[in-house]
């Protein structure tokens, strides 16, 4: 099975007026997302994702990447991913490069699945056939009280754990926290997210307030670029366990995170961090580091069924992201909907990745062959001076 072609496709959902949500980095209008499809001499396709700069993606798989793969056999996973890193380390060992190269990993992984025909996660070495998922929304609200009814929706769909945004200023988070957390009870599950906005102090102050509402985990209280402060708040968080990985790259970038032992979950996200093959490699790290695993997903269907197949492979996986800010790419790019039991999502018993797509929710959404990006926030990348507007410096 020979690589004939390799496309990408760059797809953009926006929200109408008014729908888009609030959260540190301003307001978000639309989303963006990268499709792979990696075409066959069998007629074989393999489908990946990639979250980062289209135009970069593009640019870099179909102007580098494409010439060096076509007629190579797709079955040689690993070796290709290592050829694709090699020809792009100068300029990419953390980020876009080893994204696009990871929406190429991912295609390959798919059609390794189909010429098995097994499922991805069988071949993984499957642990489980179902894997819990978390509801990420509850981003930023006029108002903290309009969180709980969004809560209750999350919970009424079939959710037993969710995340919600908090670092936006001390008043608010306090009352947020402490009204989401009575409203849903004291079973499901609650996530954190700072958005890395916290001065360390104004972390410490929560920490009482995080400890009472016994949440799962406190994701990135500060930017990557400060793991001392993550160190320096672990004592105040009384065996809350610390997560991150969404802005790390490949196993270079994971590796400051699990040697430094900077977190206790690690948060690897196969459109952006270099693929499944650098998953697993990320995987088996925090393995033997003895940290946990829970997938970050926020870009599109595909990727998110990656990362399933990933966390079923795993023992020491915990859960994966589920976006439900209403993206249409997650929610709708699938010919098949997501069958939620019991805060529980099936993994597909097709072969591979074992999803189809919705070939009108492509059209609709895709743009036109090689055209940038438009303007508009589209949540961690924003195009056009007058969408960059983020929030002021967090507040006591």
């Amino acid at each position: 099975m020979r690589i004939r072609d390799i496309q990408t496709t760059t797809l953009r959902f926006a929200y109408a007026p008014g729908e888009g949500f609030h959260y540190a980095g301003g307001y978000c209008t639309a989303r963006v997302s990268t499709l792979v499809r990696v075409l066959t001499d069998t007629d074989h396709v393999g489908l990946g994702s990639v979250y980062s700069h289209p135009d970069l993606v593009r640019t870099i798989i179909e102007n580098q990447l494409r010439p060096l793969l076509i007629g190579e056999d797709a079955a040689d996973v690993e070796a290709l991913w290592e050829r694709s890193y090699s020809v792009t380390r100068w300029y990419g060992r953390k980020g876009a490069a080893v994204s696009a190269l990871g929406g190429i990993d991912m295609a390959l992984w798919d059609l390794r699945g189909k010429a098995a025909g097994l499922p991805l996660y069988h071949l993984l070495g499957a642990r489980r056939h179902t894997v819990p998922v978390y509801a990420s929304a509850l981003l930023w609200k006029r108002d903290a009280a309009a969180l709980c009814e969004e809560a209750g929706r999350h919970l009424d769909r079939g959710f037993r754990a969710m995340k919600m945004r908090l670092g936006r200023h001390y008043d608010y988070d306090l009352a947020a926290l402490r009204q989401v957390r009575e409203t849903i009870g004291a079973a499901p599950r609650l996530m954190i997210e700072g958005n890395a906005r916290y001065p360390l102090a104004q972390a410490q102050r929560l920490a009482p307030a995080f400890r009472e509402a016994n949440i799962f985990w406190l994701e990135e209280p500060f930017l990557p670029e400060t793991p001392q402060l993550f160190d320096e708040l672990r004592p105040h968080l009384a065996g809350i366990p610390l997560a991150a990985g969404e802005n790390e790259f490949g196993r270079q970038g994971f590796a400051e995170l699990i040697d430094g032992r900077v977190v206790d979950i690690v948060q690897p996200d196969a459109c952006r961090c270099g693929g499944i093959t650098e998953s697993l490699r990320i995987a088996r790290h925090a393995a033997a580091q003895g940290l946990r695993v829970a997938p970050h997903t926020w870009s599109d269907a595909v990727a998110l069924t990656a990362n399933m197949h990933v966390l079923a492979s795993l023992d020491h996986g915990l859960t994966v992201e589920m976006d439900q800010t209403g993206n249409s790419l997650i929610e709708n790019l699938l010919s098949t909907p997501w069958q939620l039991h019991d805060g529980e999502l099936a993994l597909p018993q097709l072969p591979g990745l074992g999803i189809t797509l919705d070939e009108d929710t492509v059209e609709r959404y895709s743009l036109p062959p090689g055209a940038s990006i438009p303007e508009g926030n589209y949540s961690d990348m924003v195009f056009g001076p007058q969408f960059y507007a983020p929030a002021p410096p967090y507040e006591a």
